[in-house]
């Protein structure tokens, strides 16, 4: 789909599903690398003596390089730029691995930004790791509902929503006003996605991206990369990062 085609489809609809953007490959290496990372994250859950959140892993990047890998592939970051008419960064980055006859908290009607705005503030990512059916849970999104503040009742949404049915290496992008929810699974396997957040550079990142993957790695990566990252738009620490050139600074210009 081309950027002009996406960015039409997302105004009108608030989401847009586009197969196999990401390649089996790809996908199968992501697979591995969540499910370990799942393991990791409730490990640290059950050491600080936390609920364990089944079925949901969080901030995934930087627990494997595979998580960032995919973003070489330009037109998603054409697709993403093009939503917020310039500059972004990833505001988290997690997973969701829809269990068997098992509901969370993301089976319920939900938007993924607490605070309605007309503006394109943040946009969702959701990478479909396998294959979504309607057997095993797929993602309910109320069409155009972007556009309303108000949350529908549960008869409203699941008498109006559509499903996102779709093949493995499918993408969906989606305005995060969207009210939307996952959908049961009835298989006897699971069902995995990534899920991602994007916002404006100048809103604050759930977690501290550059620094968990390490400045090192993030000087490696390509200008567009950086700033998706958030390279760009980091907090200093101390007067020594606040008084720098401009090319070093911590938070450059023209992050808004």
């Amino acid at each position: 789909m081309d950027v002009s085609s996406f960015t039409k489809k997302i105004e009108l609809d608030g989401w847009v599903a586009i197969p196999e953007l990401l390649s089996q490959s790809q996908v199968q290496h992501l697979c591995s690398a969540m499910d370990t990372s799942y393991i990791t994250c409730r490990e640290i859950q059950t050491k600080n003596k936390l609920p364990l959140t089944d079925g949901t892993v969080h901030h995934l990047l930087g627990q494997d390089s595979v998580f960032l890998d995919f973003f070489e592939n330009d037109l998603i970051l054409d697709y993403i730029d093009n939503f917020f008419s310039g500059k972004s960064i990833i505001n988290s980055y997690g997973g969701v691995i829809n269990l068997p006859s098992k509901n969370s908290y993301v089976h319920e009607v939900h938007r993924d930004i607490r605070s309605f705005s007309q503006e394109n503030v943040m946009l969702n990512m959701l990478i479909m790791l396998d294959d979504f059916t309607l057997e095993n849970g797929a993602t309910w999104f109320l069409t155009s509902s972007h556009k309303n503040p108000n949350k529908p009742s549960d008869e409203e949404f699941f008498g109006k929503a559509s499903r996102a049915i779709g093949t493995s290496g499918t993408v969906v992008f989606f305005n995060s006003n969207l009210w939307h929810a996952a959908g049961t699974n009835n298989s006897s396997v699971v069902r995995r996605a990534l899920t991602l957040n994007f916002t404006k550079p100048f809103m604050k990142q759930q977690f501290d991206y550059p620094r968990t993957i390490g400045y090192e790695v993030c000087n490696s990566l390509s200008p567009r990369l950086k700033q998706l990252v958030g390279f760009y738009s980091r907090v200093p620490s101390n007067l020594n990062e606040w008084y720098q050139l401009p090319e070093n600074r911590f938070y450059r210009s023209d992050q808004g």
